[in-house]
């Protein structure tokens, strides 16, 4: 089998913007469906959690989301190879020893941090009742981190792994494997939790039984296809894998601890505005976790955009071409904007249907939820464009090896612009849940604008190679 997906890596640039936009959209689809797949997956454990009880699920999401925050921290803190892949496939299309240098530091430094979260995992219980959370459910919640923080190191190998197939221009592969990891997941869930195909029932703990074989399943999966396939192999990506090489370790590091501390700034905002929600009352809290799903699928749009500009971008980076680096730019800030754009038309026109999804709003007990919900989705219909600019900005600009400034924009605008807006308007004016979801706009608004004009001046602020040297490239 041979997966087609991108046209050779040493293929010249494309002459025009549709071109551009064609390859883009080659690399950015599959990831798009990978990441709506990764959202199915998170959403089965909530609901086999949920048959388990209240108390079950409440410590399913705490332990959840602690898990998935750091893998996620840890998957951004790695994805600094995809720009330094990228950009020495654009120098030199046959960049083996270089790509291979790359991937395996990427590799060592996630297995390092992988150590460091599995400790902090095990502490689970102690910092959930440290938060002040229910002692039974931390118990809980403690007990689940226990089994699954197992799987961090494979998570994160597979994150890697997943990086180099797309950077590579197999980007097929991330949506495959991600969907049988969906359905290793399911039936996993189905065997451990309740007790089927011979398998005792765990509860919570068989839960996370079924992610730790699935994030080693992956693991597996990807270490055939990078061994299989004929395009991905060429690179030797194991090989040598014993050789540490400090300088380019130390380039993930510094690349990769801002994207990482980026993520955590962007998920730790939407998790304060929660906790701001509770603050006001239940079904508050209830109508924005359905209204931040609904956004949060739309999302993963632009957030495959940014990734795929990202490599775009980079490629164009290490060929050194700014009429490349411009037009892979713009394209990839044009497309994300104007997908958002039509989801924001969607949730405009339709969110009563959107909301539904979740829960039937012609229950009398559901009207009120409901009701927020609809009205917190007319806001978020507002803030998909800015959404989207950000996100596909924060790509292009990784692509320029730029991730220190726009990890402060990220602090400043989300925290001190965004946050600080939720509480004055959730708690000063009578606008409550409303205002938040404003508060979170006006972040996000911020951080588009500073991010898109960092983009434009990219050329002033010597974010951009000079023009290579013709004499060098014909030696």
């Amino acid at each position: 089998m041979e997966m087609t997906v991108t046209p050779p890596l040493n293929a010249p640039p494309p002459a025009t913007a549709w071109g551009e936009a064609g390859a883009l959209f080659r690399l950015a689809g599959p990831l798009v469906g990978a990441n709506l797949l990764q959202m199915a997956i998170a959403a089965v454990d909530v609901v086999f959690a949920a048959h388990l009880g209240s108390r079950a699920l409440a410590a399913a999401t705490l332990g959840a989301y602690f898990f998935n925050i750091l893998n996620y921290a840890l998957i951004g803190l790695c994805g600094a190879a995809a720009p330094l892949i990228a950009a020495e496939l654009g120098r030199r299309a046959h960049a083996v020893r270089e790509v291979r240098r790359s991937f395996r530091m990427a590799f060592w430094v996630g297995m390092a941090f992988s150590v460091a979260a599995m400790l902090l995992l095990s502490q689970g219980e102690r910092l959930f009742l440290l938060a002040r959370q229910d002692p039974d459910v931390s118990r809980q919640a403690g007990d689940f981190l226990d089994v699954i923080l197992w799987g961090m190191p494979l998570a994160v190998a597979a994150g890697v792994m997943r990086t180099a197939s797309a950077a590579l221009g197999r980007p097929g592969w991330v949506f495959v494997v991600t969907g049988f990891a969906l359905a290793l997941d399911i039936v996993g869930n189905w065997a451990f939790v309740f007790g089927h195909l011979g398998f005792p029932a765990m509860g919570l703990r068989g839960s996370a039984l079924a992610n730790d074989l699935a994030f080693a399943a992956i693991a597996l999966a990807y270490v055939a296809i990078l061994l299989w396939d004929r395009r991905l192999r060429r690179f030797r990506l194991f090989g040598r894998w014993w050789e540490f090489e400090k300088a380019r370790a130390g380039e993930i590091v510094r690349l990769g601890l801002p994207i990482a501390a980026t993520w955590i700034f962007e998920a730790g905002l939407f998790a304060g505005a929660a906790i701001l929600m509770g603050l006001i009352g239940v079904a508050d809290v209830a109508a924005h976790a359905v209204a931040l799903n609904i956004a949060a699928v739309a999302f993963q749009i632009p957030f495959g955009i940014a990734q795929a500009a990202t490599i775009r971008v980079g490629l164009a980076f290490g060929a050194r071409d700014r009429i490349w680096i411009a037009r892979a730019g713009w394209v990839a800030l044009v497309a994300g904007i104007g997908i958002m754009g039509l989801s924001a038309i969607i949730m405009w026109a339709v969110p009563g249907r959107l909301v539904a999804a979740y829960i039937d709003p012609a229950d009398p007990q559901n009207a009120l939820v409901a009701g927020l919900a609809m009205r917190f989705l007319a806001v978020a219909a507002v803030f998909q464009l800015v959404d989207g600019a950000q996100a596909v900005a924060a790509g292009v600009l990784r692509g320029l090896q730029d991730t220190r400034v726009p990890m402060v924009i990220a602090l400043l605008g989300y925290w001190v612009a965004g946050f600080g807006t939720s509480i004055l308007l959730g708690f000063a004016t009578p606008m409550a849940g409303v205002g938040i979801w404003w508060g979170l706009a006006i972040g996000l608004f911020v951080v588009a604008v500073l991010l898109m004009s960092r983009w434009g001046m990219r050329a002033r602020l010597g974010l951009i190679p000079a023009a290579p040297d013709r004499a060098a490239i014909a030696a």
